[in-house]
């Protein structure tokens, strides 16, 4: 697993660097998606999610959530074009499980993509991701994850 500047980065996602979202396929053809411990640290402590609901169109480069915490409210952004199919409502209720556990209880929004195959060549493997992510985070100025 890769470890940046603090931040953890499971090899069993794929990653969207640019918009701090990671992807874990399921076996029945949907994608689990969340947001990077890079994400969770720049916002703060997350005092607000709020996903669409199950059932809405999305489409890349758009919300699939918004995400609010003490100094930051902003969109969720998804890679793909798809359908919401399932909200994590344990984050809804508890938003800062998202600070807590970004990877695994911590994710936001299950969706059915429409052209998965397409996408899934743009996204970057965890196995792969340490120098894109690194230099990321120092265009960004972001130290790093932790205390």
């Amino acid at each position: 697993m890769p470890v940046i500047r603090g931040c953890q980065f499971p090899d069993d996602l794929l990653y969207d660097i640019a918009n701090h979202a990671w992807y874990r396929e399921l076996p029945d053809g949907t994608v689990q998606v969340g947001m990077t411990a890079v994400a969770a640290a720049m916002a703060g402590q997350i005092v607000a999610f709020t996903p669409k609901r199950v059932g809405r169109a999305v489409e890349a480069g758009k919300s699939c959530a918004t995400v609010e915490s003490g100094k930051w409210v902003g969109p969720a952004r998804i890679a793909f074009d798809g359908e919401v199919v399932a909200i994590n409502e344990d984050l809804e209720a508890r938003p800062g499980i998202a600070n807590s556990d970004p990877y695994g209880k911590g994710w936001m929004v299950i969706a059915r993509p429409t052209d998965w195959a397409s996408v899934k060549p743009r996204l970057t493997p965890g196995t792969a991701l340490a120098a894109a992510y690194e230099a990321k985070m120092a265009a960004d100025g972001f130290a790093g994850c932790g205390p």
